[in-house]
């Protein structure tokens, strides 16, 4: 069950996909879930949701999602890069109008010193060829970080929905 702020988030995402007629997909890493399961928390969401993937292991991400096995290799899973590459794999997958990505270290284990537990990269991709991609630390355990990374991630979805922009920090 979402927290109210995540519902919340999860609505207002609802009604500018709504408005705007379009489709939403989600390729997820450290969150297992939660973002599919905070948008479709929404009744009528179905309307707006097309499916989403959990590619924890960077097989799922090269095999489902279509991560170029070098991206990884290069960057890391969690990455930039690899953010952008789960948002167009998944974008394609669903054919959706809008693709959000989640990668990141949860942890409390699995980080390193340039990725300490607590780093999420979030990716947005549009049909339009808009594309969002920011990493962010997070502060806390497993939960909490995972928690923050579903919220930032329908945060950076309503940005773009909105300024339609295309960024890539």
């Amino acid at each position: 069950m979402a927290d109210r702020l995540t519902a919340s988030a999860a609505r207002l995402l609802g009604e500018a996909l709504s408005a705007s007629g379009s489709t939403v997909a989600v390729a997820e890493s450290c969150t297992g879930g939660l973002l599919g399961g905070a948008i479709t928390s929404i009744p009528g969401s179905s309307l707006y949701f097309s499916g989403g993937v959990v590619a924890y292991r960077n097989s799922a991400k090269i095999s489902l999602l279509g991560v170029p096995p070098d991206l990884i290799a290069a960057h890391g899973a969690v990455s930039r890069e690899v953010a952008l590459a789960m948002a167009e794999g998944i974008l394609a997958l669903f054919r959706a109008d809008l693709a959000i990505a989640i990668t990141g270290v949860a942890g409390p284990g699995g980080g390193s010193r340039g990725k300490p537990a607590g780093t999420v990269w979030v990716a947005v991709a549009a049909a339009g060829g808009v594309r969002y991609a920011h990493r962010y630390r997070f502060p806390g355990g497993r939960d909490a970080v995972r928690r923050e990374a579903v919220k930032a991630s329908l945060g950076a979805a309503i940005d773009v929905l909105h300024s339609g922009s295309e960024e890539a920090r």
